[in-house]
Parts: C-alpha cells; structure tokens; sequence
C-alpha cells in the first residue's frame, strides 16, 4: 500500500502564477521564503527581483534597488538572470547587466549579496572587463563556502555573441577569474549535431526579416556535487552533460589548459537542459525542455524521470528547498517572436511550480 508521501512523488504543483513579465530565476531560504526574478528580455518589469509574499511577487529587497538609473548602474539590478540563497542563508543575485542581451556596461554586470535577515544589501562585487566581457551573461550560480576565507562562488557564462566559460569568484576577495574560456564543453553544439524540437518544432531563433539560426547559448545549467569537488554543467544547447574539478577551477596556479584537462564528458543525457541543481544525496536534476519534464541522474549515472507535466512549457530554473521539494520555473521562453517569425506566442500566465522529491539541498559551509 502507497504511504501518502509516496503519492505526492511526481505531483506537479503550482506555486505562484504570474501574468506580468517572464520569470527565469527561483529559489527558497531555509526559512521557506521564496524569491524570484524577471530579466529585462522586452517584457514591462516593474522589479526584476521579487520576493513572493502571499502569492505576490513583491520588489525586493526594495523598489530602489529595482529602478537602475541606467545599464551601468552599480547600485541597483538591471537585469537579474538568477537568484540563489546560498548555504549560509543569503540571498546572491546574479545581473547580468545586459537587457536584451546587450553589451554590458563596467557596473552593471555584478553579484550582490543581500542579508536575508536585515532585507539589506550587504556586499556588491564587479567582475573586471577582462571577466565580464562585453559580451558576457552570467547566468546561474552555486557555491562551496569551505573553501578560501569566506567561500568560492562559481556562475556560468551563457553568452550569445561571445566566448563562453565559468566564472570564480573569491567571496572574501571580491577577486574573480574566468575557466574554461571558450572551452568546447561550454559552447553551443552545432545544429549538424542538435536540433532540438519542443511543442513539435524544431527550435530555431527565426527573428523577422533574419535568416534563421541555430540555438547559440552555450554554459547555462550549473550545479555543484554533494561533495563538493565536481561542478556540473551543461550548455543550453546541446544534450550532453559535463564536470570539471572544483579544486582546478579555484587553483589560480593552474593554466586553463589545466583545467581543462579534469573535465568530463559525463554522457549524453537525452535532452536539451536549461537549469541544474543537485541535493545532498548525490542526485543532479535537469530540466528537459524538450519533453515538459525535470529528470534525476541518480549518483550511478542512470537518468529517470521526476516529473513529466503539459504545463512545464519550457522549465527554466531549478531549486532544492529544506521543506523536500524541487522548485521550477516555465517560462514558455521558446514561444518568444524571436523563435516564432515575430510572433509572440507565449500565454500568460507563467508560473513556478514545485514537486516532492524527498530530499535536501546541497549545503557546503565551513
């Protein structure tokens, strides 16, 4: 007989709707706080970070910090990609400093900090030019928190028209290098190797009056092993899902050839994959676009099926919460005129849903 908990496993449920802008990024505090963001992709954003305050998104951590005065502003988001509470329980916002996918201003692109007790800014740090290029979008972002004096940070470079990459950042420092510059692992595959075809259609970017083209966002899921020396991560376009060794990425002795030389090709996983996560069970979760479902790699390397749902039109981010549910995003990003000849097709509204999975998040701190 099927205890009650056993019935919740591969239940959808809707958390919060949203009838405004599209929502990429989620993630949950211990406290059970849920936080959101909308980057500036076109849409009208009134805040593009919001707490969820009875089923509302709310400006966080205030309006100020959600009005920048311009793409370089330092002291305000211009465009968030992400937002992740990490093991200590602060809230880390990645701006990519790039509305529209823009190139950024020195400024914009930066990672902020906020004390989750205090609902107060607490550290900003800027990425120099030679880190976040001109044509850098940092995207996602995890964290092992034992390692150098106040932990290492590490966010994916999902960038359109220029090199991809991953990103450290030493948390004590404000110090931050790239890895991985340009490497194969983190680039978009070709479309003579991927083509990938949600709701029926193979999954172009077809802007009006534009040849069409190939899918080009490379780096984009990240996740980081329960133990804290493998970080996962894979390229939006492509199925094929690879890790690099944590203590390589933050051996600033190391030359990138270095680096490169401990990444894995951990296999193809079947589908092309937005967000990454993984929990303190040694799992890695993938979102697949492809099929309106979230998918486990279990710590034997097999793939399964956590939830298969119509309503998961493109799922974008993933969050293990302490309450034992994956938390995702649908955006319907593939519905966007410029994937459609012009036309917009996505319908409102988009959501962030949730489904028992039993498990615990990944808490690497000293």
């Amino acid at each position: 007989m099927m205890s009650k908990t056993d019935e919740q496993l591969g239940v959808l449920e809707t958390v919060a709707t949203f009838d405004g802008p599209m929502v990429t990024g989620v993630t949950v505090a211990p406290s059970g706080r849920i936080f959101v963001n909308f980057p500036r992709w076109g849409d009208d954003v009134p805040a593009t970070v919001a707490e969820l305050r009875d089923g509302v998104a709310v400006p966080y951590p205030d309006e100020r910090w959600n009005q920048p005065r311009d793409a370089g502003d330092e002291t305000a988001f211009v465009s968030v990609q992400s937002v992740v509470v990490d093991p200590q329980g602060r809230l880390w916002v990645v701006d990519t400093g790039s509305p529209m996918f823009q190139p950024i201003r020195t400024g914009g692109a930066k990672l902020v900090c906020v004390d989750l007790d205090t609902d107060t800014v607490r550290q900003t740090i800027v990425p120099p030019p030679d880190v976040a290029l001109p044509t850098t979008y940092l995207n996602d972002i995890r964290f092992d928190l034992r390692r150098g004096d106040a932990g290492m940070a590490f966010i994916t470079d999902s960038s359109v028209h220029g090199p991809n990459g991953i990103v450290v950042v030493d948390l004590a420092t404000g110090e931050c290098w790239r890895r991985l510059h340009d490497h194969p692992s983190t680039k978009a595959e070709p479309p003579t190797d991927f083509r990938p075809v949600v709701e029926g259609r193979y999954l172009m970017q077809r802007p009006p009056g534009a040849p069409t083209a190939p899918l080009p966002f490379g780096s984009d899921g990240i996740a980081i092993s329960a133990d804290g020396t493998r970080l996962y991560y894979c390229p939006l376009a492509s199925r094929r899902l690879y890790s690099v060794s944590v203590d390589a990425l933050c051996d600033r002795s190391l030359d990138d050839a270095a680096v490169a030389r401990t990444v894995v090709d951990e296999g193809d996983k079947g589908t092309g994959s937005d967000g990454l996560e993984s929990d303190a069970q040694g799992n890695v979760y993938l979102t697949s676009y492809e099929h309106n479902a979230v998918l486990r790699r279990t710590p034997d390397g097999e793939y399964e099926t956590v939830v298969h749902d119509p309503q998961l039109l493109w799922p974008d981010t993933l969050s293990v919460a302490a309450d034992g549910y994956l938390y995702v995003t649908a955006n319907q990003l593939h519905r966007q005129p410029s994937f459609q000849d012009g036309a917009d097709l996505r319908v409102r509204p988009y959501a962030l849903f949730r489904t028992r999975i039993d498990a615990t998040p990944v808490r690497l701190r000293g």
